[in-house]
């Protein structure tokens, strides 16, 4: 199972109603469910993005999950591939320099 980190911005849409915000969390980590994909975190952050969203699952199932949130219109988000120190040891042992 794969970790994706996604970095979220609320659009205007989302920020008008940002008070339904929590909610709409707990709807997209049940739909997220039907997917397969289980959200491990979510943080709310003050800066350049509004939220991190830490999910697991294949990547296939991640990104549909994300697209159909993203659809509507409340968020958008940028996804990164994320990987444990011991995925990272693995890895740079496959290296052949």
């Amino acid at each position: 199972m794969a970790t994706f980190i996604s970095l979220i911005n609320l659009t205007d849409q989302g920020i008008r109603n940002v008070k339904q915000s929590p909610q709409r969390f707990e709807a997209f980590k049940a739909m997220a469910e039907n997917y397969n994909v289980t959200v491990k975190a979510i943080y709310y952050t003050i800066g350049q993005f509004d939220m991190i969203v830490i999910a697991e699952g294949d990547d296939k199932s991640v990104i549909a999950s994300l697209l159909a949130t993203n659809a509507f219109g409340n968020l958008r988000s940028q996804t990164m591939l994320a990987y444990s120190v011991d995925e990272m040891k693995e890895i740079t042992g496959m290296m052949k320099v």
